[in-house]
């Protein structure tokens, strides 16, 4: 495994310093989306845009691996990292399998879509 190359689950923890937040934003954007992405800082607008100007499976903000544990929270990657979440509703939702049934009754609606017509006589 290439440290910073590939997807790491552990017990690695990289940590990327930087001086602005636009080059650390630029940094995440450039590569394929992660699996988890965590910022540190207490900034509300800085955030914000972590929040909005990034793509990532998940994001935990001060903090690391809690929204992992969360069971009522999707987790699942996007891109790269796999597609889909489980856990809570979403995971139901992305492990079951929705069938349409149509069950046509003796009573034909579609016949009231049609123009009317008159009736042949016999004689």
């Amino acid at each position: 495994m290439k440290l910073m190359q590939e997807e790491i689950f552990g017990p690695l923890l990289p940590v990327v310093p930087y001086r602005r937040l636009d080059d650390a934003l630029a940094y995440v954007n450039e590569r394929p989306r992660p699996l988890a992405l965590y910022y540190f800082g207490y900034d509300k607008g800085e955030q914000r845009r972590v929040l909005h100007e990034t793509h990532s499976g998940g994001v935990c903000l001060n903090d690391t691996l809690l929204h992992v544990a969360q069971d009522d929270m999707p987790f699942g990657g996007i891109g790269p990292s796999g597609m889909g979440h489980y856990h809570g509703h979403e995971g139901f939702l992305a492990f079951s399998k929705a069938k349409g049934v149509l069950i046509k009754s003796r009573f034909n609606a579609a016949r009231l879509i049609y123009p009317p017509t008159a009736r042949r006589s016999s004689g």
